[in-house]
């Protein structure tokens, strides 16, 4: 997942995408295959991690981003646990005005910094709280393609939302 300017940025969250919620807590298995064992003072939700989403971003053909308020937190308690390299973290900016007249209006407060940190390259985000209202905004102001994907927070992403994104990638090239 080395970056080079031609690849696709794919823009990740964690909560929702990589730590499913919302659903019976006896809907999640802990996953003990994780290369690195929780200690007492970890989150608890890190066991719902599933090693396997590691090796399955790092096959597609972009560079991993991510795209969490965990920000640098996921460097160190997410990327280790599913065995992903340190990846870049996208850095939210304070909240402005002009993020509670997005709220009004029904976009997400991460679209325009996406956006933004793309810089015109293709990109994919994979998130749970996207929506037609960030698709529209993304599609008038972001040049390059784009892929917006939601993924269902109570089962994080499965083998469908591994289909869709990496079919999308590779009609890029």
């Amino acid at each position: 997942m080395t970056g080079s300017p031609q690849r696709p940025l794919l823009f990740l969250d964690v909560d929702g995408p990589l730590i499913p919620f919302g659903a019976a807590p006896e809907q999640y298995p802990a996953h003990a295959g994780c290369p690195e064992p929780l200690d007492a003072n970890a989150n608890p939700l890190l066991a719902r991690l599933d090693p396997e989403h590691g090796p399955r971003l790092a096959a597609l053909p972009c560079e991993v981003v991510w795209a969490t308020t965990w920000m640098a937190d996921a460097n160190e308690c997410i990327a280790p646990r599913i065995g992903l390299p340190q990846l870049s973290v996208v850095v939210w900016p304070e909240p402005s005005d002009i993020d509670e007249q997005d709220e009004r209006n029904g976009l997400h407060w991460k679209t325009r910094t996406l956006v933004e940190w793309a810089a015109g390259r293709p990109f994919v985000w994979v998130d749970d709280e996207i929506t037609d209202t960030d698709r529209a905004w993304v599609a008038a102001h972001h040049p390059a393609n784009a892929l917006l994907h939601r993924v269902d927070p109570r089962r994080g992403l499965t083998d469908h939302d591994y289909a869709a994104i990496g079919s999308w990638l590779r009609r890029l090239f």
